[in-house]
């Protein structure tokens, strides 16, 4: 059974669930001790990683567990987007950090290519071989190398949805494409705008096409498309830009309309949907599992009031598209390879799990870890997927088009939510930007 149907018939249950949001198992913070550690007393180690709010706070307490049981002394250094550059700057003045937690397999790649990534340990691999999947271990691999330890994955595949909304409109969670849009006009007649779009962060609109492209082109043309194999003007490409439009060319479907969605961040597309009792700005919002970390600064109940259905197909099977976190050594040091096989070993994935809006691709974390039926569903499906799942596309893009704000594949999304008539426009400027890209 494929990814895409397993999460059809979890997320189906737990949207059904009066209970789903309702704590179960094991609610702890403290990890199970399953992997043996070096004393490193007094030793300095630095994490850097775009992470902040809640998901900086949540990882935190990951690397205090690991000062504990190693006396080493961990600073969180916040890094800024694109990573790759900002870790370039600080190799150039003298003074990378130990470990920097990569969100791009091409982040991983250009790190190798530079000479500045440390191969794994084998402490790190031992763990690895243990408790990840081969696909999941190959994304962390160049040319057969291991560089990267994948600590977090996401399912990206999911919209979430106010569910006092759809049952005051009479809605139900929609299957394809095309009952979606059926879905939104019958919110939009109920009062409420459908749809939450975070257009300030081109991220998320990329996520946007790589489920329509998938589900419509398929997992071939995808991944000729994430190796550049294909041009950017390809059919395909102007395929699901086209059915992308149905809903960006209809501003009365999106909170804010496009003007507005183009000034809504990530933090926020989430928070208004779920946020003003039974007149929410919005009724959907679509982003991966780690939506419920935004859930959780409001007064729904995921479960309940928040709930979730997978993305809707457009072709034959609905897209199942995940993305991650991969955490890579820049210096050869006792401390950055403890620190690896910590990540990689179920311990640090547990404190994780239990503080929420976190999945990891651990196989061998106890899903009872897991702070409700929602997230533990999502993390049940991830894991029997086994191999059987794409990676975002982007993150396996040079980052200089998939990956870097206000510019390449972020910013031709932003025009063509802004402007999205012109299919054509775009796909050759997508083109131009990535023939760019992937020569240098």
């Amino acid at each position: 059974m494929t990814l895409a149907a397993i999460g059809a018939l979890t997320l189906a249950g737990c949207g059904a669930d009066s209970d789903a949001g309702e704590p179960k198992g094991k609610q702890t913070t403290e990890a199970p001790t399953t992997v043996q550690l070096p004393k490193l007393d007094g030793e300095s180690i630095q994490v850097a990683a775009v992470w902040s709010g809640p998901e900086q706070e949540n990882f935190t307490k990951v690397l205090n567990e690991f000062e504990k049981r190693t006396g080493a002394n961990v600073t969180f250094v916040p890094a800024q987007d694109p990573i790759v550059n900002f870790l370039g700057t600080k190799i150039a003045g003298g003074s990378p950090p130990d470990v920097a937690m990569l969100p791009q397999v091409g982040a991983i790649q250009q790190a190798v290519q530079r000479k500045w990534a440390k191969p794994v340990g084998p402490e790190a691999r031992e763990q690895l071989a243990k408790n990840y999947s081969k696909g999941w271990q190959d994304l962390g691999a160049v040319d057969g190398t291991q560089y990267g330890v994948y600590y977090k994955a996401a399912n990206k595949s999911l919209i979430w949805y106010n569910n006092t909304v759809f049952e005051n409109a009479g809605a139900s969670a929609p299957k394809t494409w095309k009952d979606f849009m059926a879905t939104a006009e019958t919110i939009s007649a109920s009062g409420v705008t459908p749809v939450s779009i975070a257009g300030a962060d081109g991220w998320t609109l990329t996520d946007w096409f790589e489920n329509v492209y998938l589900s419509q082109a398929g997992p071939e043309k995808y991944d000729q498309l994430a190796k550049h194999e294909i041009k950017w003007t390809d059919p395909s490409v102007k395929d699901a830009l086209t059915t992308l439009g149905q809903l960006f060319g209809k501003p009365s479907l999106i909170a804010g309309g496009t003007d507005g969605a183009l000034q809504t961040e990530f933090p926020a597309s989430v928070t208004q949907t779920f946020s003003g009792g039974d007149q929410p700005k919005a009724a959907m919002v679509f982003e991966g599992d780690f939506v419920t970390v935004n859930i959780a600064q409001t007064d729904a109940k995921i479960g309940t009031e928040a709930k979730v259905f997978p993305f809707p197909a457009v072709g034959e099977k609905a897209p199942v598209v995940t993305g991650g976190d991969a955490a890579v050594a820049l210096k050869d040091s006792k401390g950055a390879q403890a620190l690896l096989t910590f990540l990689a070993s179920p311990d640090a994935a547990a404190i994780s799990a239990a503080a929420g809006g976190f999945i990891s691709p651990n196989k061998s974390l106890d899903a009872a870890a897991y702070p409700n039926d929602v997230q533990r569903d999502i993390a049940k499906a991830l894991i029997a997927a086994g191999d059987d799942f794409r990676f975002d596309m982007s993150d396996q893009m040079p980052q200089s088009f998939g990956g870097t704000p206000g510019k390449g594949e972020w910013k031709a999304l932003q025009d063509f939510l802004k402007n999205p008539k012109d299919v054509a426009g775009i796909q050759q400027r997508l083109e131009a930007d990535a023939a760019k890209a992937y020569k240098s």
